[in-house]
């Protein structure tokens, strides 16, 4: 079930500290290359303030971690549920028009803006639960909306195909991140819409077609046949 994350808004002198300490943790993981080898003193040196400070704040590293993910999570759900609401002929258009799906721009956007400090936790000496809580929420927030007037086989199948999706736009996403968003957002935002609809071969001029409506009552046949069974 889709969780709705809230964040307390913070005093001036608050947020500033939290966005200095987080800062600080981005440089220790992109110095050392490894979230496990970053300590409460480095951050709390590079933040400029005490650890006295950094324990009013935080109770350790992993901590600090979960706050800052906690954080991006709430207002990325948000953005995630305005892509959610999209519909299929507001996409068709989109498509037809070359343009990227409906506010998958402001998604892009966000995550450019606060690269500095998301790409270090997603990249490969982050916090390796911080994507897959990312592709969890994602999918909670679309299940949920995309479900409606499937059968429990076709649902089936669609779960599958919702998990390689995201698996795959979160993949897109993280390269991204950690090779220095050199695309602007909206270029990304246009090529993560194309991806999805690129067939096995298109990209070598030799584009292969599926039928996919009999692939689906195929497979479609064969869970139902293992049902049974």
């Amino acid at each position: 079930m889709e969780q709705t994350l809230e964040t307390p808004r913070l005093d001036r002198r608050t947020a500033r500290t939290r966005k200095a300490l987080r800062d600080a943790l981005a440089a220790e993981i992109r110095e050392t290359g490894d979230l496990t080898r970053v300590t409460v003193t480095a951050v709390a040196d590079r933040a400029g303030v005490t650890r006295r400070t950094f324990y009013s704040h935080y109770r350790d590293i992993p901590d600090l971690v979960d706050h800052i993910e906690a954080e991006a999570l709430c207002e990325l759900s948000r953005l995630t549920r305005e892509i959610a609401q999209v519909t299929l002929p507001e996409l068709e258009e989109a498509i037809h028009r070359f343009e990227p799906c409906p506010r998958s721009i402001e998604v892009l956007t966000y995550f450019q803006t606060e690269g500095a400090y998301l790409a270090p936790l997603l990249g490969e000496g982050g916090d390796p639960g911080f994507a897959e809580r990312l592709r969890e929420m994602v999918r909670d927030v679309v299940f949920e909306r995309a479900r409606q007037g499937f059968s429990p086989v076709v649902l089936q199948i669609f779960d599958y195909y919702l998990t390689f999706v995201i698996s795959a736009e979160v993949g897109v996403l993280v390269r991204w991140l950690t090779t220095g968003m050199t695309e602007p957002a909206e270029a990304m935002a246009r090529m993560m819409t194309m991806l999805l609809f690129v067939r096995p071969g298109d990209l070598y001029g030799r584009p292969i077609d599926f039928d996919i409506p009999t692939l689906v009552t195929k497979a479609q046949e064969l869970l139902e046949v293992n049902d049974v069974r």
